[in-house]
């Protein structure tokens, strides 16, 4: 049989992440998963996230477990297994050799950005919470092993171009590129993890990507939020530049 193409997108938190999801699970031939380490990354920092009882509940909570999951069978037996990633989940003593056995990818987006969403939802926040200094690590990683760099593609890449921009990420990633990417059903899925209904209001109304619909630039952010945003920015600006162009 043919190996399976394991798909490992690695984000931050607010980062059209979910919406990537759906793009890919409305592919006949794709499988998904949501966030697998979630639960082991609440158990091993004890950190206190929106409906974390009913996380530690519903997921296993030893990395060792999720790496079973995520390299053994697809479900429904698919041929793609997309997998949805938080690089902030990949703690110190995660094992992460099991990557060498997917096809990884980055989505980015600017810090200012990022923060401007998720303090909407979550209002104490550090720069461990976003995600950007460990993305910078495991892209290193990977970029390393491969010998050259992973693909990256930018959030507001894929909202303004969406065609250009996933079909040139599939041919990174060595699948072919569906239209059925473009759009999906609105609504909530089976395979979102039970923290969706804090998180996934936004995108459980959504039927495809889009642009924001204000030109109408942003407030500046509080001087607090802007430090975070400065010492995510570098690790951001280093993935920016391998970004693919749709």
């Amino acid at each position: 049989m043919t190996e399976p193409a394991r798909i490992a997108m690695w984000s931050g938190p607010r980062n059209i992440s979910t919406a990537m999801m759906r793009s890919f699970e409305n592919r006949p031939d794709t499988a998904v998963i949501d966030e697998p380490f979630y639960a082991a990354f609440l158990a091993a920092t004890g950190i206190d996230h929106p409906m974390r009882a009913e996380s530690l509940a519903t997921q296993p909570q030893d990395w060792r477990d999720v790496v079973k999951t995520i390299l053994g069978p697809v479900p429904a037996g698919r041929p793609i297994f997309y997998q949805k990633h938080m690089t902030h989940h990949m703690v110190p003593g995660f094992g992460r050799d099991w990557m060498a056995s997917c096809r990884n990818a980055f989505l980015i987006r600017a810090p200012e950005d990022v923060l401007r969403s998720y303090t909407q939802k979550r209002e104490n926040v550090v720069l461990d919470d976003i995600g950007f200094v460990q993305q910078g690590e495991l892209f290193a990683r990977e970029a390393e092993r491969l010998g050259h760099a992973p693909p990256v593609v930018e959030a507001s890449d894929v909202l303004a171009q969406p065609r250009a921009t996933l079909g040139a990420l599939c041919e990174a990633l060595g699948i072919a590129f569906s239209e059925r990417m473009l759009s999906w059903p609105a609504g909530p899925r089976d395979t979102d993890g039970v923290w969706a209904k804090v998180w996934y209001a936004s995108v459980e109304r959504s039927t495809g990507f889009a642009p924001p619909a204000s030109s109408v630039p942003p407030a500046p952010l509080p001087a607090a939020l802007q430090r975070i945003a400065d010492a995510a920015r570098p690790h951001y600006e280093r993935l920016s530049r391998y970004r693919l162009r749709p």
